[in-house]
């Protein structure tokens, strides 16, 4: 497994996962190019002998005191097996960094997995969004994580800013 930092370079292939991963509500590839371009926007791959298997982003304004976590997403046949989570640590590093406290994000109601992710990290629940995510009137589960308490238990790898493997 290598993190690294995303680049334009990436689009082709994160569309491509953001498409199967979303099929109902995907970003557009405008919308998506105008993420890794952005000097607000922050995103990793997560890639393994040249392949694609996940990407993630923060949303952290310059100045800030919050951030929030765009997207995380990881190919069907590459979940469960903490790429999901080592993508979460890397925007959470990254927060950190930019001096974010506080970090938020909404995660589909029918995302248990996700959700339990988030919450074993120290996100809990602070409001929900009915029928957030359309068309499929699914709600959103509001999270939030205090960064100043967050710590990581484990570090399997060390985050340089570049890539962590």
């Amino acid at each position: 497994m290598t993190i690294r930092t995303a680049t334009g370079d990436d689009l082709a292939a994160i569309m491509t996962l953001e498409r199967a991963s979303f099929p109902t509500d995907a970003w557009s590839e405008a919308m998506m190019r105008e993420e890794l371009s952005s000097p607000h926007g922050w995103y990793v791959v997560d890639e393994e002998a040249g392949r694609l298997l996940g990407y993630a982003g923060l949303r952290a304004v310059a100045g800030a005191r919050d951030a929030d976590i765009q997207t995380i997403t990881i190919t069907e046949a590459s979940r469960g097996r903490g790429r999901g989570r080592s993508l979460l640590r890397a925007l959470l590093a990254e927060a950190a960094r930019r001096r974010v406290t506080d970090v938020f994000l909404e995660v589909r109601a029918d995302n248990p997995v996700a959700q339990a992710l988030y919450a074993s990290e120290g996100f809990a629940e602070i409001g929900r969004k009915p029928r957030y995510y359309q068309p499929d009137d699914v709600d959103a589960v509001v999270m939030k994580l205090d960064l100043r308490g967050w710590a990581h238990a484990e570090t399997p790898g060390a985050w340089d800013g570049g890539v962590c493997t």
